[in-house]
């Protein structure tokens, strides 16, 4: 049995046939890898076809565009329709009334426009208090001024609040995007199935990659290592790389868990806490965060935002006026770079692409490590997917549960030998880094005598030297006092 076989008789109904070399269907609905995947997975037979203008018509039907947002107020508030479609929403309930509400993001709808009502909440609370943003079919309806009847005024009172009488979008029903329950033991049975180069194809393919599209191993796992802040929290990167190698597709549209934020200005409000709108920012809200294009982002107050940073890379905390927040987001820093810095291969100042914000030594050596993106080839048609592969949005669900699972960790600080007097912050950024690899290579170790230590060296503990090697070679051309500090001299047990 091939590859292909297995995977499909090892994830069943999580395979989908992906076929983006040939056609520009999807690319021509503009939807995230998840979404896509999803529709796949609805529409598709058993051999990976199906029909494409009943997929057109129900993304028409179902997946509005912003431009949409108008004509569905309209059919809601004016016209009395119930309208369903595929939306991101968040829940907020106010602490004074209990009064539930509702957003929807995507649209610029906010709270203060809408009205979950009990009967609703018992019956969706389930799914909607799981995250911050959780994405599901909704169906909305229209609470007029004038249909606040006895049993409303009953909530309001029981509520002891005040409850506006002004119109209320009202969520009628709420189905979760994802139906199905992520069998994580299931996936790591799995993966013993594949060898290591089967299962780097594999992630590749999970990810809308053809992994017979790339020249050599190193390209491929420096192409997964973006993926490596999917699975571990607060995993902090910098990636410099060539125009067009992919970075904005992959962190913008693989998971609907991280956010893409793409050049303009950033605040402190924005990212950690908004103290008018008494919200946390985006870093409380996400897996990851990636400041894209990172040579065109402005930031309100330069000062600021490098404390807060500073704050919270280290610890996973931060503090906004009153407000003290704790988060477990990546940051990852994205942006181009230049040919001349780019055939130094790490051995001149990169870090003068970077914003001024960020030309401060403290601040760069709490990033834990470096992707060499120029090792990443240009996209281009052999390099998408085309053939069977793991469903994105299942493969995004395994990554974000499997930040939680601290037993690769735990392996982790037992196969590494840290020698006498060794750094913290360069041992912690290897460990969180191996970790993250030994969590998506090989998901199946469960205890240290599952995986070879000449395995672990080559795949995790090496290439975690190799990117935080390059953050201190950095950092010594950025300050004298880091010049001439070497990496400390990590081993395995059992490699000794």
């Amino acid at each position: 049995m091939d590859c292909k076989e297995r995977l499909r008789d090892c994830f069943d109904e999580m395979v989908v046939y992906k076929d983006l070399k040939k056609t520009n269907f999807f690319s021509a609905l503009s939807l995230p890898s998840f979404m896509r995947d999803w529709l796949l997975k609805k529409f598709e037979d058993e051999n990976g076809n199906f029909d494409k203008d009943d997929m057109v018509r129900f993304v028409k039907k179902y997946i509005p565009r912003k431009d949409d947002w108008t004509s569905i107020k309209n059919r809601v508030i004016v016209e009395g329709e119930r309208v369903k479609f595929l939306a991101k929403i968040s829940i907020d309930i106010d602490v004074k009334t209990g009064q539930v509400s509702f957003a929807l993001p995507d649209f610029g709808l906010g709270y203060k426009d809408t009205i979950v009502e009990g009967d609703v909440w018992a019956e969706c609370k389930d799914d909607l208090v799981r995250g911050n943003d959780v994405w599901g079919m909704i169906e909305l309806g229209y609470r007029s001024p004038e249909d606040f009847d006895i049993e409303f005024e009953y909530e309001s009172k029981r509520s002891r609040g005040k409850t506006s009488r002004d119109g209320r979008i009202r969520l009628i029903s709420f189905k979760n995007f994802c139906p199905y329950q992520i069998d994580l033991d299931q996936y790591k049975d799995a993966r013993r199935e594949f060898s290591t180069d089967e299962w780097i194809d594999i992630i590749l393919g999970a990810v809308d990659y053809n992994a017979n599209g790339y020249e050599t191993e190193e390209q491929k796992l420096t192409m997964l290592t973006r993926l490596l802040p999917f699975v571990e929290k607060r995993l902090n990167l910098i990636e410099l790389a060539p125009k067009g190698t992919g970075k904005s597709y992959l962190f913008g549209n693989v998971s609907r868990f991280g956010w893409l934020s793409s050049g303009g200005v950033m605040s402190r409000a924005k990212m950690f806490y908004d103290q008018t709108k008494r919200k946390e920012g985006l870093i409380a809200g996400n897996d990851f965060v990636t400041l894209d294009e990172v040579q065109t982002i402005s930031f309100t107050d330069t000062d600021e935002m490098r404390a807060a940073l500073k704050g919270y890379l280290e610890q996973g905390n931060f503090t906004v006026g009153d407000y003290k927040g704790v988060a477990d987001a990546g940051v990852i820093l994205c942006g181009n770079i230049r040919k001349e810095i780019m055939d130094a291969d790490g051995y001149s100042n990169m870090f003068t692409e970077l914003p001024v914000v960020f030309h401060e030594s403290a601040l760069i050596e709490r990033f834990h490590g470096f992707i060499k993106g120029w090792n990443i080839p240009r996209m281009n048609d052999d390099l998408k997917v085309d053939g069977w592969a793991l469903n994105s949005e299942y493969f995004c669900s395994i990554m974000h549960e499997l930040r939680s699972d601290m037993t690769y960790r735990t392996i982790v600080d037992e196969l590494i030998i840290v020698p006498e007097g060794a750094d913290t912050r360069d041992t912690e950024a290897v460990k969180r880094i191996s970790t993250a690899y030994l969590k998506l290579l090989f998901p199946n170790v469960q205890k240290v005598s599952d995986i070879e230590p000449r395995e672990f060296k080559r795949y995790c503990l090496d290439r975690a030297r190799k990117m935080r090697d390059t953050i201190k070679y950095q950092l010594g051309l950025l300050d004298v006092e880091y010049r001439g500090k070497d990496l400390p001299a990590f081993s395995v047990k059992g490699l000794e």
